[in-house]
């Protein structure tokens, strides 16, 4: 057995046995033994951004990691951005990066990098295996570390000559590092702040927004009186009709401000301090009132479930919150699409158990509020704001969960960095409906200029702010990766297409021009 062979085997034996790739010459021993090690499934992307976005979206759906198989530094660089929203998502990844051979590497070849200084910016664990004796271990650790909460990326850098030796001995697999416990004093101490009977809130994120937490946080709220909010963007809420529904903070800093305003208690659970997206002249960055006092129950680290169940006994918290009510509208007739009428075609047509990968920026903003009601579903947005996630994480969660639809809301500007996402959903058969969003601008470049106090765009500013022309034909680009796709103009078509997706199995493509 090679250590290629030692490096799939111990991956399965983890409970990693989906590989997403974008291989080369140097990972040529890893694509060979996948046929020697058939219990690997292992899935094509065409850029290495889909394969990083795909590992997100799948990590967040399935609660595991899958392996990343990328080319040298380049390929890592070329996936950077994904695995950027990744580590802001908490996703358990394991980056498999192939390199030169060891005694290759003096000679500086075309392809030589730092693959080591590209890594570090985005994993919590790095490690180059030096001789195949070792892969297993390396292997086993790196799976440990993805594991560990609250879930983070790892990368072990795989030299070719490493994978093509003999490899020998069974490793033991390492445990992963469990969330930490929250101390009976900090539960004491935010049991007697939501005593108080001051306007207090809860800020939810990570594992907190999952249905048992999310009613643990729905009964501390009822006993206390106090709001409970989850983060601008969340890696996955769990929502819909017969669930506790949280208060989504809005994007813009001046609206968080709002948001926040009267509130004397803020409890994160999961959570950081709401901080402004961008800095903007003359305006805080801090979000968080100044009369304000911000407490943490739980860091992303630690055990917010078992946090929460001690906050609700400390409290008597013992009553059920009210849930969400199952509210589907009626498809809209007629009309333009615009973010209403959107959403409420969503929310008719949204089938139960759905995943919403949401990427669609500024003309989706009232989507969420429209699909509250809908059937149970799961709700994924850009945690880190690097455009580009929302075809690949489509493609990943589907991998994640057969048999559930996947919906993608993407904006046109940035589907195109990511576009081939669609070849891969042909490719697999995926249940993924993407809607492209087109504007044909970066419309939130337009509000967030004049937001910059810059006022309109002058005529270069708008050429750099604009997709059109020449106007991108999205049906021609997914029929050409095998994705069926149409173009729509009107609610009740756009509703009639999703209806059609929605029964159809695989993936399919609906063009939304706005």
């Amino acid at each position: 057995m090679n250590g290629a062979q030692r490096l799939i085997q111990t991956l399965l034996s983890g409970g990693v046995d989906l590989v997403i790739g974008n291989p080369g010459t140097s990972e040529m021993q890893f694509v060979s033994a996948l046929d020697a090690v058939p219990r690997m499934r292992a899935v094509l992307g065409l850029f290495e951004g889909v394969v990083t976005g795909a590992a997100d979206g799948y990590g967040r759906m399935a609660d595991r990691p899958a392996a990343t198989l990328l080319h040298l530094g380049p390929g890592l660089g070329n996936g950077l951005a994904n695995l950027h929203n990744a580590r802001r998502a908490r996703t358990s990844i394991v980056n498999v990066v192939g390199d030169h051979a060891t005694f290759h590497k003096q000679y500086d070849a075309p392809l030589n990098s730092d693959i080591a200084s590209v890594a570090h910016t985005v994993s919590a664990w790095m490690k180059t295996s030096t001789s195949a004796a070792e892969i297993g271990a390396d292997t086993a650790a790196a799976i440990a570390a993805a594991r560990g909460a609250p879930g983070q990326i790892a990368t072990l850098i795989l030299p070719a000559d490493v994978a093509w030796s003999e490899a020998g001995g069974e490793p033991a697999l390492v445990d992963p590092i469990p969330p930490s416990p929250v101390a009976v004093s900090t539960i004491d101490a935010i049991a007697a702040v939501l005593r108080s009977g001051e306007p207090a809130a809860l800020l939810l994120n990570g594992r907190a927004l999952r249905e048992p937490q999310l009613v643990l946080a729905g009964r501390i709220g009822k006993r206390a009186s106090a709001r409970v909010l989850c983060d601008t963007f969340p890696a996955r809420l769990e929502r819909g009709a017969g669930r506790f529904a949280v208060e989504r903070l809005p994007y813009f800093g001046e609206m968080i401000q709002g948001a926040l305003a009267g509130v004397r208690h803020l409890v994160l659970v999961g959570a950081k301090e709401p901080t402004a997206f961008f800095a903007f002249p003359g305006r805080p960055s801090v979000l968080v009132p100044e009369t304000c006092r911000v407490h943490t129950l739980a860091t992303e680290s630690d055990d917010c479930v078992a946090a929460l169940q001690a906050l609700a006994d400390a409290l008597g918290a013992t009553d059920a919150p009210e849930l969400q009510s199952l509210h589907v509208p009626s498809a809209p007739t007629g009309g333009a699409v615009d973010p209403v009428s959107l959403g409420v075609a969503l929310a008719a047509t949204l089938p139960d158990g759905a995943i919403v990968v949401d990427e669609a920026n500024t003309a989706g903003y009232a989507v969420p509020m429209s699909t509250a009601g809908c059937r149970p579903h799961d709700w994924l947005c850009l945690t880190g704001g690097s455009i580009g996630m929302g075809l690949p994480a489509a493609t990943g969660a589907a991998l994640a969960c057969p048999g559930r639809r996947v919906v993608a809301l993407e904006g046109d500007g940035s589907a195109m960095y990511t576009i081939q996402a669609l070849w891969t959903q042909a490719r697999e058969g995926l249940d993924v409906t993407s809607v492209i969003l087109a504007n044909r601008s970066y419309a939130i470049l337009n509000l967030e200029m004049m937001r910059m106090g810059l006022g309109d765009a002058g005529p270069v500013a708008k050429q750099m702010l604009a997709i059109a022309p020449p106007v991108i034909d999205f049906v021609a680009l997914g029929r050409s990766m095998g994705v069926p796709s149409c173009s729509v103009r009107t609610a009740d078509d756009l509703a009639a297409q999703l209806r059609r997706s929605f029964a159809t199995q695989g993936p399919s493509l609906i063009e939304v021009v706005l």
